[in-house]
């Protein structure tokens, strides 16, 4: 490069020397000038080469030194690698060496147990043989001694164990069933008295007629009325019988119907009480007692909720249930038997561990359809099903309605527990009284079932179930 350089400078230098010579004045005054001063050029341009030679020689020995040094270091390091790889390859074929010596000392291990094994076996095999021959004699005196063949002995002793399994397997199972039973009535009866000892239950007061207290008994004339006219337009408005006798200072109203008779008493009571007693009057009070009626009716429907601890129920099946504290079965009132089976249902169901909720809804809508039976034809169990698939109730609570007095067959363990409480509210002491004429047929029918039987003259009956 400094070669290039050099040249370059002395061309320059020469054109202008050339220049100045050929178009300065004086051309030939000056030409010696010119030539001295171009051999001056000429030497420094060749002083100038000289020195770029001498020191690009300089740096090509020095690069040269520099290079083998490079070259010497990476031989070194080579020879260094190449050293510790061999060192490492010796180590590992050392290592495999000892491996292969170690796993040729299991392999001669291995190959005597082998020979011992193998004599075992062999050994074994000779035993086996020599116990196969033994147990074949040993068969054939004893079928020779039993007078069975193999097969006939193995099927008898089959048998006679098949015989004996199937007898101490009735035995085992008989025992199992009784244990069982005995467990199950014993905890039926822990459960039901705890049941009836946590429910508080009323005795039977209900009755078919209700009598109204007077202030005197002129008031009874009044309430005749001139020809009869305001006792025939009250006994037409609420459809109740109104029985004035001798008895002093009252009268009773008579109605199986207990709507209509508590409507008659408190249209009664309000007339006595305003002193107003004409045919219109009558009507006015016995509006205002079929409201008081009906609200009335909505807050025992409330009332029984509460009470029970139940909530969700339809605002229309409320007011039904409120109509059942106008109901009775069996001079029981049905509000308060349902109450009384909602509550023992909802104690079993808990200690049953079911759903305690749904058992006491269950419960107190078991005999919702006696609050229709005056009004729609068919069984209060058909009615009450009815009722609730139209007000879109649980069709638990639905199947335990149908099958509280099996109509159905029970399918849940609600229905069951449901049937228990029903039967536990109404069988109990003084739960429900039937009338005088049905005891009496009854006591007729087992007298007859006694005398039908050859030699008997007569019989009597003393007592006859819960009488």
């Amino acid at each position: 490069m400094i070669y290039v350089v050099v040249c370059i400078l002395s061309l320059l230098v020469g054109s202008g020397v050339s220049g100045y010579i050929c178009y300065g004045k004086g051309r030939e005054t000056f030409r010696k000038e010119a030539e001295l001063d171009f051999n001056s050029a000429q030497n420094e341009a060749k002083r100038v080469l000289e020195d770029a030679m001498r020191e690009a020689e300089s740096k090509k020995k020095g690069a040269l030194v520099e290079a083998k040094d490079e070259i010497h270091k990476l031989r070194s390091d080579a020879e260094k690698e190449i050293k510790d790889r061999r060192n490492e390859i010796s180590r590992q074929e050392r290592r495999i060496q000892q491996k292969e010596e170690t796993l040729d000392k299991k392999n001669d291990n291995i190959e005597r147990k082998e020979e011992v094994l193998n004599d075992k076996i062999k050994s074994a095999e000779e035993k086996l043989n020599e116990a196969e021959t033994i147990k074949k004699s040993q068969m054939d005196v004893l079928e020779k001694i039993s007078e069975f063949t193999k097969e006939q002995a193995k099927e008898y002793i089959i048998n006679m164990l098949e015989n004996e399994l199937i007898h101490e397997k009735s035995v085992k199972v008989m025992a199992y069933e009784q244990q069982i039973k005995d467990e199950c009535e014993e905890k039926a009866r822990n459960y039901i008295s705890l049941a009836i000892a946590k429910c508080a239950a009323e005795q039977v007061s209900e009755s078919a007629v209700s009598v109204v207290t007077l202030p005197n008994d002129e008031m009874k004339g009044r309430i005749i009325g001139r020809e009869g006219r305001n006792i025939r337009t009250l006994e037409t408005l609420t459809g109740v019988d109104l029985i004035i006798d001798d008895t002093p200072e009252a009268i009773t109203l008579s109605c199986f119907d207990q709507v209509r008779r508590e409507v008659a008493r408190i249209a009664l009571e309000k007339l006595i009480a305003d002193g107003r007693i004409h045919p219109t009057r009558i009507e006015e009070m016995v509006d205002k007692a079929r409201r008081e009626v009906e609200h009335k009716i909505k807050q025992e429907g409330e009332r029984a909720i509460l009470e029970t601890n139940v909530h969700g129920i339809n605002h229309e099946l409320v007011k039904l249930i409120g109509r059942l504290r106008f109901r009775t079965s069996y001079r029981q009132n049905v509000l308060n038997h349902s109450i009384e089976v909602a509550q023992l249902s909802g104690i079993l169901a808990s200690e049953l561990g079911v759903d305690a909720n749904l058992a006491r809804r269950a419960g107190l809508l078991h005999d919702i359809g006696k609050a229709l039976t005056a009004e729609i034809e068919g069984s209060h169990v058909q009615i009450g099903v009815d009722v609730c698939r139209k007000y879109k109730e649980n069709p638990e609570v639905i199947h335990a309605i149908e099958a509280h007095h099996n109509d159905v067959e029970p399918r849940t363990v609600i229905a069951c527990i449901v049937q228990a409480a029903d039967a536990i509210s109404a069988a109990r002491p003084a739960a429900r009284s039937e009338n005088y004429e049905s005891y009496i047929k009854r006591l007729q029918k087992l007298e007859e079932i006694c005398s039908s039987y050859e030699g008997v003259e007569k019989c009597y009956a003393i007592q006859a179930g819960r009488e």
